[in-house]
């Protein structure tokens, strides 16, 4: 996943490209001309008042002017006086143009196309350049191609007089901390003989963590120490006494000065989420691959900080698909940046069983069970999707790896084996289980039933009257407990439609039972919260159905609750119309960012104490997702707003403001590998890397600059570069992997590269500016050394 920034300039492609100034420095920011002016139409739908032109240009994105049934029709706005216009916006809340051409015109008569476009998504946001010469009066949308049956309807038509300001600055730090403050004083830099001090037990894991981070962008030795001298340390510190005051399990605190960063914490996870949050606070370079040469600095800060929720996990599914090990740990990197601290590994299904089991020293029935792996992990899903699913399994020796690296990254593995339904898979590996009772029942000469690909759900079950089904539940959750340094074991519950109420309940009476003999907190989704829990030791963790009987669990029997309510946390439900797959049962359409982000956990199940939500998790399926790649692609950026929800105080929270921190995000992400959806609402900021190179006259610098731009194209970036000494060449940016929606991928760095040669000895800067169609311009400065 990891995209070396030298390999994406050796890739980089030169090609002309409109020449564009420097930004100027506006003392404000742009001016919806639309707004004063006047707004027509050819027609209005049913000749309503609500669908008059006039609503393209009220500043209200709830109402909307509506055209007649035809594909020949346009709107138009005539400003109060002429002027420039630098780029239009058009929002369409449903019924698009698939086909149209934008225009204007300086006295309503003639008029210049603009631009003729066509889109193939519905709802959208169109944003067009018009960089007018001259001034003009009239702006018009004239439809080509409706999108349906429909006329053409639009909410919005925002004509601007210049491109907008810059963003405001941001430290974009996710999840936002409790308590945040920029002291204003002097950054520090890391310098090359920088040391990172360890200081107390538990803080060589952190200190060796934050060095193995930063080694490999900034080329810097960072020495791992008890102690020590040296410039500008990095001191963690770990001990009784050193978190904030009540929460010593994960809480810590981070001080920012010029000459040293402290974090001090009780434990080792709260030093480790202390190098997670001063990790961001890096510039988002030190994600790379590979040496680059940025400034590395931090801004001073004094930070408070500690999780609201003690559980902030994330599902993956690899029971319908297969995550390797390697993919798991992917999985797991990205996650562990946004104190993520649960890895819920679904380990069996109907589709495949993905964990490898020993016999027992007795075996009454017989059972091999290594024939679980053998021949159900030689299974998966294999309808939908881009593939068929990955077929695989965990050895114990991969599973112990898995807890390993978790554990390194502050996460603890909860494995789940989901009973009494879900178990085609075990039924098609082990004869013995297919007993009377299980369901589905074996047809004439079959000895277990065949194997099932399909999304089919509810349809498997054990037998309740089977001694069996005790023998070999007890066995698998008694090795997968000894396998498993966590508390928790999950057993699933869920959509056992084909099992009896008494059936469901003896048999899950029976499993929590086994799991609170084995010394573990039994865990299992909200179908099982009228059985008979564990008092005082039972999660009920909730994706969807009946609140109440959840809070009957709490109040009756001491459970705690983890939220996974699929319309606010569950991948892969859609995030976006323009997505070809995903699910839309949850929301009624897609669950984008917004939805899973603002919600209340607090308050979520009625009837309960908030101290009784253990917390949230994202939970990643897998019908149709397949490899890493694509899992992170529908888990991102949604699961950073679940990771927030989870830490941040309710009243802190605020979804503009995530945004303007997720917005910054984005680059980080795209330097580091990871594969995110470029959710549109998001103003994914650009940063360009710049730097210093050195050559002689007559040869081509090969100077370059890195671009992160997530969510454009090649194409729609609009790229120069302004030397000192008063030359201009056009450049175009290229990267190694275009963006694509139907690929579900994320695009990569740009490239930008200068082919200029230089005659004259001396030193050169070259100021790149980028930008996108109504987008404010970004710039990053590389210095050029000319020898004779």
């Amino acid at each position: 996943m990891r995209r070396s920034l030298v390999a994406l300039a050796t890739a980089a492609l030169l090609t002309p490209a409109l020449t564009i100034p420097a930004p100027a420095q506006a003392a404000a920011g742009p001016v919806n001309l639309a707004l004063a002016g006047a707004a027509s139409a050819s027609s209005v739908e049913l000749d309503r008042a609500d669908f008059v032109a006039a609503h393209v240009n009220d500043g209200d994105t709830a109402t909307r002017w509506s055209s007649k049934y035809q594909d020949d029709n346009w709107v138009q706005v005539q400003l109060a006086a002429p002027a420039k216009v630098d780029h239009v916006t058009l929002h369409w809340p449903n019924a698009c143009a698939r086909d149209f051409v934008l225009q204007t015109s300086a006295d309503g008569q003639t008029w210049t196309d603009v631009a003729s476009l066509r889109r193939d998504t519905c709802p959208r946001t169109d944003v067009i350049d018009v960089r007018s010469a001259e001034p003009v009066s009239y702006v018009r949308v004239h439809g080509k191609q409706r999108w349906a049956a429909y006329g053409y309807s639009i909410s919005e038509f925002e004509i601007w007089d210049g491109p907008p300001a810059a963003p405001e600055p941001t430290l974009g730090l996710l999840p936002k901390p409790v308590s945040l403050t920029e002291t204003g004083g002097a950054p520090y830099t890391l310098h090359r003989n920088t040391r990172v001090l360890a200081l107390g037990d538990g803080a060589q894991a952190p200190a060796n963590h934050l060095a193995r981070l930063l080694r490999r962008a900034t080329g810097h030795k960072l020495t791992v120490a008890a102690a020590g001298r040296g410039p500008a340390p990095i001191v963690i510190e770990v001990g009784a006494g050193k978190a904030p005051e009540g929460h010593e399990a994960e809480g810590y605190t981070l001080s920012v000065t010029a000459a040293e960063v402290r974090i001090r914490a009780a434990t080792p996870n709260g030093a480790l989420h202390g190098v997670q949050t001063l990790r961001q606070l890096f510039p988002q370079w030190a994600e790379s691959g590979e040496v680059v040469g940025a400034e590395w600095t931090v801004p001073a800060v004094e930070i408070t900080d500690y999780p609201r929720f003690a559980h902030r996990g994330m599902m993956l599914d690899v029971a319908r698909s297969f995550y390797p090990v390697d993919e798991v740990k992917t999985y797991i990197d990205a996650a562990a940046q946004f104190k993520v601290n649960r890895l819920h590994l679904h380990l069996t299904d109907d589709q495949g069983w993905r964990i490898a089991l020993d016999d027992p020293a007795s075996n009454p029935s017989g059972i091999d069970y290594g024939a679980l792996t053998e021949v159900g992990g030689a299974t998966a899903m294999t309808e939908r999707g881009t593939e068929p699913g990955i077929t695989g399994f965990y050895t114990k020796a991969d599973y112990a790896e898995i807890v390993r690296y978790a554990g390194e990254h502050g996460m603890t593995v909860i494995p789940e084996v989901d009973l009494p339904g879900h178990v085609n898979s075990a039924l098609h590996s082990v004869p013995q289980l297919n007993t009377p009772g299980a369901r589905p029942a074996l047809k004439p000469g079959e000895t277990t039933v065949p194997h099932n690909g399909t999304g089919a759900v509810g349809y498997s079950s054990l037998d309740a009257h089977s001694s069996v089904t005790y023998e070999f539940a007890e066995h698998v959750l008694t090795e997968i407990a000894a396998m498993t340094p966590g508390p928790y074991l999950h057993i699933g519950g869920d959509e056992a439609f084909s099992t009896s109420h008494a059936d469901y309940v003896k048999m899950v009476d029976a499993f929590t039972g086994n799991v609170r003999a084995l010394g573990k907190t039994v865990v299992g989704w909200n179908e099982y919260a009228g059985t008979a829990l564990p008092r005082d030791n039972a999660v009920v963790q909730f994706w969807n159905g009946n609140r109440n009987a959840v809070a009957a669990a709490v109040n009756d029997r001491g459970a705690q609750v983890v939220l996974s309510p699929a319309a606010h946390a569950y991948v892969p439900q859609k995030q976006d119309s323009r997505q070809p797959e995903g699910g839309t049962w949850a929301c009624g359409g897609p669950c984008g960012l917004d939805r899973h982000y603002n919600w209340d956990p607090g308050t979520y199940i009625p009837g309960i104490q908030e101290s009784s939500v253990l917390g949230v998790e994202s939970a990643v399926w897998g019908e149709f997702i397949r490899r890493v790649e694509q899992a992170q692609y529908y888990a991102y950026p949604r699961l950073i707003a679940t990771a927030e929800v989870g830490w941040t105080p309710q009243d802190q929270r605020d979804y503009a403001d995530f945004k303007n921190r997720l917005a910054k995000m984005g680059g980080r992400l795209t330097v580091q590998g990871t594969n995110f959806f470029p959710t549109a609402d998001v103003p994914w900021r650009l940063e360009i890397l710049g730097g210093s190179v050195s050559t002689r006259t007559g040869r081509p610098t090969g100077a370059s600059w890195t671009l992160t731009a997530p969510g454009h194209t090649a194409a729609g970036l609009e790229a120069a570069v302004t030397w000192s000494d008063g030359v201009q060449e056009p450049v175009t940016p290229a990267t190694t992997r275009e963006g694509s929606i139907p690929g579900m991928r994320i695009n990569a760095a740009f490239t930008v590269t200068s082919a200029r040669t230089f005659s004259r000895p001396g030193t050169y800067t070259g100021t790149l500016t980028v930008r996108t169609p109504g987008g404010a311009p970004v710039t990053g400065d590389l210095t050029v050394t000319v020898t004779g």
